[in-house]
């Protein structure tokens, strides 16, 4: 009914602004300002333990606020290898490069958070970890967290490649001639994985506190490039968690693209006679396992050109091809506080190599601060000496009137005389 009534009054509306025209009525509109353009930057993050980290073209940075509720910052140059001009810039070759410096970027931000937050890692390095380092000539956490960045892909491959296949395989057999459905189940299988996983970690709640951070960056980002408020806390709390250069976003792409490109992959095997008569099932399986490997970085970099694409316009071809990413952000997102977006504005400023104004005015506060403590202190000691002054002014005063006293002498008797015979 509210609709209803909305529409009915627009149409009124438009009924009697069409009728005034008739008249010769004016209708003056108010002189609107043009709105402000959107700033784009170059700027992209990740939400870490109580954190986010902040990745620009030159650096790194990030924020984490530790219990006793201060911001530690930390900052390292960073280049990019994809640049402009090179052989790694090139597109799709780019964003295999960005993929793979994403996986290392993320794995020492997380250790790098945990140390900026004060937690230590209390295990002890394996005996692998501790070989592997000595053999390569590298530091003991560089083998840790290489091994980590190695279990953590294995086990992506397995749960969003191996998992699916295998699945599928087992429905549809080799000599079926509906592989273009096995297939399209594997894609789907893969797709319903991703979005079950991201179901499943956001019912931890550390995990949930993550995802804050991570609406706590979107929301900064946003923000900024609006280029209509000041960026502050209060500010970029209006603006929305999602946005279209997300993460979320890219690795839906990577389960779609790869539901088209191995699709047309397996079309083309089985127009070569992919699998030939009298080939096991067991290898079969492996060589459709080996080529979806081969293919992952393709699909990768196809990924990220699709997603630069959609982010730079926008219009309803790039929503349609956003909306997916941007729904699951829904999930990957939490509505964030004031001090999470705090954090994540000391990261973007410090990112982007410019002043920070929250900074700037906490210092200047806390040296006001300062500056009104020590001015009490002072004055405290100054009437401290002040009273001791008077208390000792008392004092001499009263030894001054002791000592000017007048001193009356006894009265001397006289001797009688005595009487005359």
């Amino acid at each position: 009914m509210p609709s209803a009534a909305r529409y009915a009054i627009i149409i009124r509306l438009k009924c009697f602004a069409a009728a005034a025209r008739q008249r010769g009525y004016s209708m003056k509109k108010k002189k609107e300002t043009p709105a402000p353009a959107v700033r784009r930057c170059s700027v992209g993050g990740q939400a870490v333990m109580e954190g986010v980290m902040m990745k620009s073209d030159v650096g790194i940075a990030m924020a984490v606020r530790r219990p006793d509720g201060t911001i530690v910052k930390s900052y390292e140059k960073f280049r990019s290898k994809a640049q402009k001009g090179t052989f790694l810039g090139l597109p799709v070759v780019r964003g295999v490069v960005a993929f793979v410096e994403s996986l290392k970027t993320g794995m020492n931000t997380t250790t790098k958070s945990a140390e900026l937050l004060g937690e230590e890692f209390e295990e002890e390095p394996s005996k692998f970890e501790k070989w592997l380092a000595d053999k390569l000539h590298i530091d003991i956490m560089d083998a840790v967290m290489g091994v980590a960045v190695v279990l953590g892909v294995a086990l992506a491959v397995g749960l969003f490649m191996l998992l699916p296949q295998f699945i599928s395989s087992l429905i549809f057999s080799k000599s079926d001639s509906t592989y273009i459905w096995r297939s399209l189940l594997e894609g789907g299988l893969r797709l319903a994985i991703y979005i079950g996983y991201l179901f499943l970690v956001s019912a931890i709640k550390d995990i949930r506190r993550i995802f804050m951070y991570h609406g706590a960056e979107h929301k900064t980002i946003a923000c900024y490039e609006a280029g209509v408020d000041e960026l502050t806390p209060e500010n970029a709390k209006k603006y929305k968690r999602l946005h279209p250069r997300c993460g979320t976003n890219y690795l839906f792409l990577v389960m779609a693209i790869s539901i088209i490109t191995l699709t047309l992959v397996d079309i083309v095997m089985h127009t070569l006679g992919f699998p030939p008569e009298g080939m096991s099932k067991a290898l079969t399986f492996l060589i459709r396992f080996g080529v979806r490997i081969v293919f992952l970085p393709i699909i990768a970099g196809l990924s990220y050109e699709v997603l630069r694409g959609a982010a730079k316009t926008d219009n309803w071809f790039t929503k349609i091809i956003r909306a997916p990413g941007m729904a699951l952000q829904l999930i990957t997102t939490r509505e964030p506080d004031l001090d999470m977006l705090e954090v994540a504005i000391y990261s973007f400023y410090l990112a982007m190599g410019e002043k920070n104004p929250l900074e700037e005015k906490k210092l200047e506060e806390e040296r006001l601060k300062k500056e009104a403590e020590e001015a009490a202190r002072a004055a405290e000691e100054a009437a401290k000496a002040a009273e001791e002054a008077a208390k000792e002014a008392a004092e001499a005063e009263d030894e001054v009137k002791v000592v000017e006293a007048p001193h009356e002498e006894p009265e001397r008797a006289v001797p009688a005389k005595d009487d005359e015979a």
